[in-house]
């Protein structure tokens, strides 16, 4: 091993820099030169890169984001882009490449590595939303259960203070774990995630059942990808992304406005967003993430391509890529009939 590539794809995400500085640091120590590979699966589509020395990286732990930036592109949307990606691997001198992303990076990773088209690949697993199968948690998880938390729990203040019910959208698409992690954290009076479909009937009986016992607020979580019982998702648009995902929001203006409609209480919402992913990772993501970079490169050590890091207890271990991408890890239903026992 003389040249390894690295690359960070999809959504940016807390936790990001230290893996690159994990992965550079245990390079360094074994003579391995790291080639950083500019916006994701684009910059090896369109050979764009630029050494990375370990000096670069001794202040990046605590920052958000990436320093290689990042892009959806999907190289199997065009034939002729696998094509160059795979030379552009050549003309770069890589020995191995390690990918950084969630569902979309490493999917490309996995058919490049399947393929078997000369490409030896390590994958390390990055999602907020911790629906990654095949790991305990992703980084970037923890930090935005924390940011979510305090959100709601400011929430509650003025909720309380105006007898209102505050509606607070989180990200998650197909996978509820930030709203009911933080929900439960947060102590929300309702969490509402797309694994289940909203029952607006059931939900507004519950929000007068509060009012009729005294309690002159409610906090609501919902996930950006619940859905009603009979609906379809709240979107801001109907384009496709180049993975072919529809870009979510909208379903916690939709629900306050129901509710309010049916219910005369007075309903807002407040949509998160982007603020849950950026900013600087929790402890225990660096540490995560720490442990993430230093073990992917020992894979390429090792040679064992093909393979995804991944926490399982409290070890870090190795697993095919496929395990990781293969099904969608959705949320523990026995912790949501924890929550549910707070629910009036």
């Amino acid at each position: 091993m003389a040249r390894v590539g690295i690359l960070t794809g999809g959504g940016d995400c807390p936790g990001l820099n230290a893996v690159i500085r994990g992965v550079v640091r245990k390079a360094s120590r074994n003579n391995i030169t790291v080639v950083g590979i500019k916006d994701g699966w684009k910059g090896l589509v369109q050979n764009i890169s630029s050494e990375i020395s370990p000096d670069s990286v001794s202040d990046i732990l605590q920052k958000g984001g990436t320093i290689l930036g990042t892009s959806r592109t999907n190289p199997y949307k065009k034939p002729e882009d696998v094509a160059k990606a795979i030379e552009n691997y050549k003309k770069m001198k890589l020995d191995a490449l390690i990918a950084i992303g969630g569902e979309d990076t490493l999917g490309v990773a996995n058919k490049l590595s399947k393929e078997n088209k000369g490409l030896n690949i390590v994958a390390v697993p990055k999602t907020i939303d911790n629906d990654l199968s095949a790991t305990d948690f992703t980084f970037g998880f923890n930090t935005a259960v924390g940011i979510a938390t305090e959100a709601i729990d400011r929430l509650h203040t003025t909720a309380e203070s105006h007898h209102r019910v505050m509606v607070v959208e989180i990200m998650g698409r197909h996978a509820g774990w930030i709203t009911l992690y933080s929900g439960i954290a947060g102590g929300a009076h309702l969490i509402l995630i797309p694994e289940i479909k909203m029952d607006i009937d059931e939900i507004c009986a519950s929000l007068m059942r509060r009012k009729a016992a005294g309690k002159g607020y409610s906090i609501i979580a919902v996930s950006e990808g619940a859905t009603f019982k009979e609906g379809q998702f709240a979107t801001q648009e109907k384009e496709l992304d180049s993975f072919g995902h529809v870009r979510l929001g909208g379903i916690g203006e939709m629900l306050a406005g129901e509710i309010e409609k049916r219910t005369k209480i007075e309903t807002r919402y407040a949509v998160l967003g982007h603020i849950q992913r950026g900013g600087t990772p929790s402890s225990f993501d660096r540490v995560l993430s720490t442990r993430f970079g230093v073990k992917a490169m020992e894979l390429v050590l090792e040679k064992r391509f093909g393979f995804m890091v991944s926490l399982r207890g409290t070890d870090v271990v190795a697993v095919p890529i496929e395990e990781g991408v293969g099904t969608l890890k959705t949320v523990d239903m026995k912790l949501y009939d924890t929550a549910k026992t707070f629910f009036d």
